[in-house]
């Protein structure tokens, strides 16, 4: 069995919106009581309490006046805060995760979920879960067969709401294509050119958030100058979060059609295993980095190609890529902006990221020793490559 996740926009009317901030609220209530709890059990008495010793607490609460406003939202809904709370605090002992911080309403992005009992009406375009009886208004903009585990309602900065829903299907084992050099191409990741193959394809970086970086400087002085709590600093805040709610959107879009070029042409893809988390400590280079996403990339390309069949090849992080001649030289002083270098023994011109391209794909076929159409030297076949710009794919 496998699961896979469908989220779709929400279109709740007043009072359901009410209803929601309602659940919102009081499962972050109960996370932050719990976490509370279970902190000053550990310093005082050097205990441990699970979320059933917490759990057992709902019922007391709902009957008290204090805290009887908890009998208005889903009871699982709480208890899914509990079970949440309790898997981060495992994770931070035993994984040596981060501690679980407390919740607060100023937060971004705002959830609740619903373990049970959720249903799609695919036909009229409704969504039914506990407390909602007569069902939230959302856009379903695709369909799903299986069965629904669980969902999670969220609210954004910008006071969207969605639902993601966790559904169980059938499991269906897609083999995978053989590995073939004529179908096998190496990508070479950058900040100036969002990728280059190996095949001499381009494809450029749109630096959304460097486009935006005036207009979302421009808004955070104007929300800087608002009174606090006044009407005017959250007309300037909701600006302020749609221009980064924009740039994320396009960011995404952008990606997903790049993977989805990616699997529908090649068999194999070669990539390089890059410390991102490393890279990102260079200051200068930090924010660029961000904006091309690289670790959302290689996230939604991995499980794209998982359901296509499609290879996916990594080489080390340390290979001289960039620096390997087609002759077997390595330029060892080569710098970051040295973007085109001379092989001071056989004469070729190289762009650096084409021949990384070329490289990564050469070193990832030698790791598992696969033989393609034609054999590959050591120092990798490049016939038919050029060092040219190709046409850019139209993504």
């Amino acid at each position: 069995m496998k699961y896979r996740a469908y989220k779709y926009r929400l279109y709740p009317n007043n009072e359901q919106k009410v209803l929601i901030e309602k659940h919102i609220g009081s499962c972050r209530f109960i996370y932050n009581y719990a976490l509370a709890k279970k902190v000053k059990a550990y310093q005082i008495d050097r205990i441990n309490l699970s979320r059933f010793d917490i759990q057992s607490d709902l019922p007391k609460m709902k009957r008290s006046e204090e805290y009887c406003w908890l009998k208005e939202v889903n009871s699982s809904s709480l208890q899914a805060s509990l079970a949440n709370l309790d898997s981060a605090y495992t994770k931070f002992f035993r994984e040596h995760r981060r501690f679980p911080k407390f919740k607060s309403k100023k937060d971004n992005k705002q959830s609740f979920s619903v373990p049970k009992n959720t249903k799609v009406n695919f036909e009229n375009n409704y969504v039914f879960i506990p407390k909602f009886k007569s069902g939230i208004k959302a856009k379903i903009h695709r369909t799903f067969e299986g069965i629904v585990k669980s969902s999670t309602i969220s609210r954004t900065a910008t006071g969207k709401y969605f639902i993601s829903i966790l559904v169980e299907m059938n499991e269906h084992n897609t083999p995978m294509r053989p590995i073939c050099e004529n179908k096998t191409v190496g990508i070479d990741l950058g900040i100036k050119t969002f990728a280059v193959i190996s095949d001499g394809t381009e494809i450029p970086n749109p630096k959304y958030l460097n486009k935006s970086l005036d207009k979302i400087k421009k808004l955070q002085r104007s929300l800087s100058r608002k009174a606090k709590g006044s009407k005017n600093r959250e007309k300037s805040r909701i600006k302020l979060a749609l221009a980064h709610e924009k740039v994320v959107n396009r960011r995404n879009n952008f990606l997903h059609k790049v993977t989805y070029y990616l699997v529908n042409n090649y068999d194999t893809i070669c990539l390089e295993d890059l410390n991102v988390k490393g890279m990102v400590k260079n200051h200068h280079l930090a924010q660029s980095l961000l904006d091309i996403s690289i670790g959302a990339f290689n996230t939604i390309l991995e499980y794209k190609a998982k359901e296509r069949g499609i290879n996916i090849l990594r080489i080390g992080r340390f290979e001289p890529s960039s620096r390997l001649c087609t002759c077997g030289y390595i330029n060892r002083s080569l710098t970051l902006n040295i973007r085109e270098w001379v092989c001071p023994e056989c004469g070729s011109i190289h762009d650096r990221d084409l021949l990384a391209a070329n490289n990564i794909k050469l070193f990832a076929l030698r790791n598992i020793n696969t033989v393609g159409t034609t054999e590959i030297n050591a120092c990798g076949d490049m016939s038919g490559v050029t060092h040219s710009a190709q046409e850019t794919p139209n993504i």
